[in-house]
């Protein structure tokens, strides 16, 4: 018998989110036969291409195994020549996509010859690209919504501005403290080298200042 082997990939857009509910995702693949080979969580926003858990996903994929998520907008909220980029970047490691909602035609296709054959991956295709626009197209909805939000705020009055995106510092530190220059942090985390040398330095400041406050609370203990 056939091991089915599957990674597992949980999302979502912010620190503030909470990854629990799709936890149930593990189970339910073991249920269904497969064995776990990774689980990769990661807090970030989908319409980024370059997510570390992601990357480290493809990275670790092998010939056979099945990528799993709760639905395609985890895997991906890219634009669509983006989005399929990354899809054939899956396939290209010779990994295939298990998502609700999208009906997976490959074993079929797989068994199949001549026209049949041809029609059934021609579809497979048509309601992936159609998942992958659908996504992106909700993404570019919300942000245009929250656009109008601000805009309404800003002509009552009400707008207190743009609050720091903690995801991102939070981003922009864990690549600093893993040894990436101001430079390459700056590429991953889609933000200036300015943006980068501030928060780094605020962060650095911070562990110091803290740093001193224990030791302080060491000496009086």
């Amino acid at each position: 018998m056939t091991v089915r082997i599957a990674r597992i990939y949980l999302r979502v857009s912010s620190q503030e989110q909470d990854l629990q509910r799709q936890e149930s995702i593990i189970d339910d693949a073991r249920t269904a036969g497969y064995y776990i080979a990774g689980v990769y969580r990661e807090k970030a926003s989908g319409a980024r291409a370059d997510r570390p858990e992601l990357l480290r996903l493809i990275a670790d994929l092998q010939p056979g195994e099945v990528v799993i998520a709760e639905k395609i907008d985890r895997i991906s909220r890219l634009p669509l020549p983006e989005a399929e980029k990354l899809v054939a970047t899956i396939r290209g490691k010779g990994a295939r996509l298990a998502v609700p909602g999208i009906v997976d035609l490959s074993e079929i296709a797989a068994d199949a010859e001549g026209v049949t054959k041809i029609v059934l991956e021609s579809v497979q295709e048509m309601l992936l690209k159609l998942a992958l626009q659908i996504a992106r197209d909700d993404f570019e909805d919300r942000r245009e919504r929250q656009r109008q939000g601000v805009d309404q705020a800003k002509a009552n009055g009400k707008y207190a501005g743009r609050q720091a995106d903690a995801a991102t510092h939070e981003r922009i530190i864990a690549l600093r403290t893993g040894g990436n220059s101001i430079a390459r942090t700056a590429k991953l985390a889609g933000c200036s080298e300015s943006q980068v040398k501030r928060v780094w330095a605020e962060h650095r400041r911070s562990v110091t200042i803290n740093g001193i406050g224990s030791e302080r609370a060491k000496e009086e203990a």
